[in-house]
């Protein structure tokens, strides 16, 4: 699914294209992992092609992201493409299956970093400790969290923030309500 913005431009490929270099994976190694040509992949990132439902989960897949992050661009006027990202309008990411509802506050996937909004249900959890090449800076805006960091564990409640760079990490809310936080990840992982 193509995404059209301003003047026309679309963004499905320059999302591909980001996500792709963030993860330091060549146009030819993803296009051989496809079982596609370079020029075919090539074009997908230049919207002059459109990969197939298929190809789209094969492509989340292998840039490890999921395959609603490729999808739901809102239609949003011409003048305000690539600036705003209106509330109603945000992109979903992800499934919430843990408990976290991740919403992309950036305009697309193209900057050096990406914002997201999340909100984690009470009483949820990540479950194992995940690791990425990022920096990541968070920033509670309300309810608390329960942090841990590669080994050590914070209890951040609202107005408190925190940095991970590339130590493992997982999430806890055991508490009754639910708390909502903004990440600023570099480079984007979504």
């Amino acid at each position: 699914m193509l995404h059209t913005g301003h003047n026309g431009t679309r963004t499905l490929g320059a999302d591909l294209r980001a996500l792709r270099r963030a993860r330091g994976i060549t146009l030819a190694k993803l296009a051989e992992d496809l079982g596609r040509s370079v020029g075919w992949m090539s074009q997908v990132e230049r919207d002059l092609s459109e990969p197939s439902i298929s190809e789209l989960r094969k492509i989340a897949a292998l840039l490890d992201v999921p395959v609603s992050i490729l999808f739901g661009q809102p239609q949003t006027p011409a003048q305000e493409f690539g600036y705003v990202v209106r509330k109603g309008q945000r992109r979903q990411i992800g499934s919430s299956q843990e408990g976290l509802i991740e919403e992309l506050l950036s305009p697309d996937l193209t900057d050096d970093f990406e914002v997201v909004h999340s909100t984690f249900r009470p009483n949820s959890a990540l479950p194992e400790p995940v690791t990425r090449p990022t920096q990541e800076v968070g920033f509670i805006l309300s309810g608390k969290l329960d942090l841990w960091i590669d080994g050590k564990t914070f209890n951040l409640t609202t107005g408190d923030s925190f940095r991970i760079r590339g130590e493992p990490f997982r999430w806890m809310n055991p508490y009754d309500n639910q708390c909502v936080a903004i990440w600023v990840i570099a480079p984007p992982v979504y």
